[in-house]
């Protein structure tokens, strides 16, 4: 890869990792204020759990596949890319339009289902902000594949502070209030104490994020190509089912869990697993910041004579710094458990490792993706995605009725294991990268080893072991400045080093 091309992914992924991990950290304010006000015991925090799942599954139904297409498509020679936004937006909105009308003329059912009978609202409220988010990913798209990070960013910013400071005021400000306004404490009640709150919240800010994309919205005045759609629609639907098995990857658990385990009970157990997930969670940033600005990278360079070696070396520095993020969340976990504040979800920290290992194999999966997504083979992923989705759904449906959400993770880390290994081989028939597995290979042996110090340093007192990871997590840095990323090469502080 050459250093032009390296200076600008690096500085992409920057920008995009400041406003995801930013973004991120704001939104993990939101996990200490929501475990310390939802009582773990009443099963409110499984129901944002659950409901933040089936979300996440309606957002790929939406988008279905879209996002990854308008990229393919407006990097193909001869193609007209504002007439591929225009009709990528058209098609999303249009079939967001229609879903929204089948959910209210079934709102009764479809609630029922998921056990919301009491909250048909909670199903409508997610339904809207699911169609409103699949519209917004094409103009999210359209900033990344404008190389318009700064105004992705704000956009991003101007959902997350605003649901930060509206939560704050739901769990914290509006309980003052119920005094002078008995009407909000019914109100708080009504909405299984203030966890409904969360979601209307969020639509709100889904709302007025939208405002923000005047000027891309415009792109729908562009037309509608029917030609150009049949072939983005064939293009798609194997993403589809790749999306949709790699969600379920990741959510199945959490949506599937209060019929696997049912009654209140069901619920409880969720809730604990869905917060201690979100200190797990933090490698996610990672992989969200590197595919923001990979993907566009990748595609609109696919014709580059060096792309083999350009998805060796992004495989490789993902690798590191994804298993940096593992050992740094794992050697400070005395620290970060104080993201959950209620010392009852505690018990839940055990599923911590295993759901850092299932994220950085799908981040790694990811990174494999790219031989069928450039050769138009993307049925591919979705036979593999399936696969993994199988072992994943297996584990879970056999084992959580017998030992709780210890087989989600462990679910989640064979199902990504498998996809990932699938795609290597495969990938490696199909068309031969020569991924640097020795050089990867000395930093997971490196890894492993201080991992294992760390067990063996966890019986000692609290500040003694911090002060032995402390150590551990230098060596690792320390090897990576003298390995791949030598200390004159980084910015500002490089041009220290150079002068020696």
């Amino acid at each position: 890869m050459g250093q032009g091309k390296m200076a600008t992914l690096a500085k992409d992924t920057a920008i995009y990792g400041l406003s995801s991990i930013v973004g991120r950290f704001l939104n993990y304010l939101l996990v200490p204020l929501h475990t310390h006000y939802i009582d773990p015991r009443s099963g409110g925090y499984g129901i944002v759990s659950n409901m933040y799942a089936w979300a996440a599954l309606l957002f790929v139904l939406l988008t279905f596949g879209m996002e990854t297409t308008f990229f393919r498509f407006a990097n193909k020679d001869g193609e007209d890319q504002n007439m591929v936004y225009s009709t990528a937006l058209r098609l999303v909105g249009g079939i967001g339009l229609v879903f929204l009308a089948l959910v209210f003329c079934f709102l009764g059912p479809i609630a029922g289902y998921l056990e919301y009978t009491n909250h048909p609202e909670y199903v409508a409220c997610f339904a809207i902000i699911g169609v409103l988010d699949a519209f917004q990913a094409i103009m999210f798209s359209r900033l990344r594949q404008q190389h318009r990070p700064i105004k992705f960013m704000m956009l991003k910013m101007a959902f997350i502070i605003p649901n930060v400071i509206l939560n704050v005021a739901v769990f914290w400000l509006l309980p003052k209030l119920f005094g002078i306004m008995p009407a909000l404490q019914d109100i708080y009640i009504r909405y299984d104490y203030g966890v409904g709150l969360i979601f209307f919240v969020n639509l709100i800010c889904t709302f007025l994020v939208t405002f923000g994309f005047l000027k891309e919205l415009k792109g729908i005045t562009f037309g509608f190509d029917g030609k150009l759609a049949k072939r983005m629609l064939a293009y798609a639907w194997p993403i589809l089912l790749l999306g949709l098995v790699g969600i379920l990857n990741q959510v199945f658990d959490k949506m599937a869990y209060p019929k696997l385990v049912e009654g209140e009970e069901g619920r409880v157990q969720l809730g604990i697993y869905g917060a201690c997930c979100k200190i797990a969670m933090i490698l996610s940033l990672l992989t969200q910041a590197f595919r923001y600005a990979y993907e566009p990278f990748v595609f609109g360079g696919s014709k580059d004579r060096n792309s083999t070696e350009t998805l060796a070396q992004g495989m490789k520095y993902f690798i590191i710094f994804g298993i940096l993020a593992f050992l740094g969340v794992m050697f400070y976990l005395p620290l970060f458990r104080y993201l959950v504040t209620n010392h009852e979800y505690w018990v839940g920290l055990d599923v911590v490792p295993i759901v850092m290992m299932a994220e950085l194999f799908m981040g790694i999966y990811f990174n494999l993706s790219f031989w069928y997504k450039l050769s138009d083979q993307t049925w591919w992923g979705a036979v593999m995605s399936a696969t993994g989705a199988a072992v994943m759904i297996a584990i879970n449906v056999i084992f959580v009725p017998k030992v709780g959400y210890m087989a989600c993770a462990w679910g989640g880390f064979a199902g990504y294991g498998t996809c990932m290994l699938m795609s290597y081989f495969i990938g490696q028939k199909k068309g031969y990268i020569a991924y640097p597995l020795k050089e990867i290979g000395r930093y997971v042996l490196l890894a492993a080893v201080l991992y294992v110090i760390y067990l063996g340093c966890k019986p000692f007192a609290t500040w003694l072991s911090l002060l032995i990871n402390t150590v551990l997590i230098c060596i690792y840095i320390a090897f990576i400045l003298k390995k791949d990323l030598p200390a004159a090469s980084l910015p500002v502080v490089g041009k220290y080093f150079r002068r020696k």
